[in-house]
């Protein structure tokens, strides 16, 4: 059976409680840790330490190897480490990559940024990279890892895990700040590597069909011509195009909402307050239903019933544009986008992409597919500012919802519903 058949039959409630759920929480956790440390906590050093903003600002460019992690994503697939080829090829890269990303944040500390800026760009560019190499082994882990019967509820816990380790340094980290020299904050956001490095000794090498790629250059073409040859170049673009479209406009919609929220008159206490408690726990909600119903629905369902929802959110901002400075819809509207995209919407489009890939070739496919679907992001973060200037805030959001259309209305290529049903009735 294809990647790209109909669901399997769907899963008991042993699906729920198994050891191979518990495995992606950890991974989860794993994976968020070095990218909220990028995101979050190396801003507020650098603010607290004098830095402009000007310079922060370009420390956004250390993000690009999160977008061409398919490049390198080959090497991963073909090659084991010398040295730790016991642990095999999948445990090997997960153990040397977290070691490599607890020595660098652990570095990160002892570095002046007043007197030493280029050399932190440096580590967090090779922060970055080893990060999201991380990210290549951990998604072909976890593919290899669970059923296609478990692919939507281990895909939502794993998201939710990924989203919680954002507290540490976004939290954790900052609140320690005020008490600790930042050498020592950066040692104890470092140790919650830990767990993730101990459990590569406690998990089994997942066995790959057919083996790894014979040769680096299998291991590059074959990939991409499994893909294509699969159903066709039609269908192969028409995958590709829903994976870019998809989140299209809830990317556009968000990319300035705490600039919506202020323009509109709330206070950064108010804005603070309702999206960081609402926002998270609506969308660690949000993905832990959605996981649930993936096991009911199927993929295929869950992404007509989660796309849907996902385009009433975007609306739910142009509600609070013409609402003003009201607190109860400021909640309800970042509660719901939060639960219907971050949470639904993300379970069943990363578990539609998990169950994409050819087991034979899970680093490489997976890194290209979420390489493309990150490349709406930029384009919304570069773009959506022009365009409210021009329209204002309600024709902006209504101008997402319309961004929202395409990507749903290629459903029936990629996801039909009545392969969801057959399999849901199995």
């Amino acid at each position: 059976m294809s990647p790209a058949e109909a669901d399997p039959p769907r899963a008991s409630w042993h699906a729920w409680f198994n050891r191979r759920i518990a495995i992606c929480v950890f991974l989860g956790f794993t994976s968020g840790l070095p990218l909220f440390i990028l995101l979050s906590l190396l801003q507020a050093w650098l603010r607290t330490e004098g830095v402009s903003l000007k310079d922060i600002g370009l420390f956004a460019l250390i993000q690009f190897p999160y977008t061409w992690k398919f490049v390198w994503a080959p090497l991963i697939d073909r090659y084991r480490l010398p040295g730790l080829a016991r642990l095999g090829r999948r445990r090997g890269w997960m153990l040397a990559t977290q070691v490599v990303v607890m020595a660098l944040v652990v570095t990160l500390g002892t570095r002046d940024p007043k007197g030493e800026l280029g050399a932190i760009a440096w580590l967090c560019a090779t922060l970055a990279f080893f990060s999201a190499s991380l990210d290549i082994v951990i998604d072909a882990f976890r593919r290899e890892l669970l059923p296609d019967a478990e692919l939507g509820l281990g895909t939502a816990v794993y998201v939710n895990a990924y989203k919680l380790a954002g507290l540490v340094p976004g939290s954790l980290s900052l609140i320690l700040a005020d008490h600790l020299p930042w050498n020592v904050v950066f040692d104890v956001t470092a140790a919650f590597m830990l767990p993730g490095i101990v459990l590569v000794f406690f998990i089994a090498e997942p066995v790959t069909p057919g083996g790894p790629p014979r040769s680096l250059r299998d291991a590059v073409v074959l990939p991409f011509r499994e893909f294509v040859t699969r159903d066709g170049w039609s269908q192969a673009l028409t995958i590709l195009a829903f994976i870019f479209l998809f989140k299209l406009g809830d990317s556009m919609a968000t990319a300035l909402s705490t600039a919506f929220y202020l323009d509109l008159g709330f206070s950064k206490t108010e804005v603070g307050l309702i999206a960081k408690n609402v926002g998270l726990w609506s969308s660690v909600a949000g993905g832990l239903i959605g996981g649930v119903w993936l096991v009911r629905l199927g993929i295929d369902r869950g992404l007509w019933i989660f796309g849907v929802l996902q385009l009433v959110a975007i609306f739910g901002f142009a509600w609070l544009a013409r609402a003003g400075p009201d607190r109860v819809v400021l909640a309800f509207a970042i509660g719901f986008e939060a639960f219907a995209s971050v949470g639904l919407g993300t379970a069943a489009f990363t578990a539609f992409i998990a169950r994409t890939t050819d087991p034979r070739f899970t680093a490489t496919q997976f890194a290209l597919f979420t390489s493309l679907a990150v490349v709406p992001r930029t384009f919304a973060n570069a773009g959506a500012g022009y365009l409210v200037s021009g329209v204002g805030w309600f024709d902006f959001f209504l101008i997402c919802g319309v961004l929202g259309l395409p990507g749903l209305l290629l459903l029936p290529k990629v996801a039909p519903w009545r392969r969801g049903a057959r399999a849901a009735r199995r």
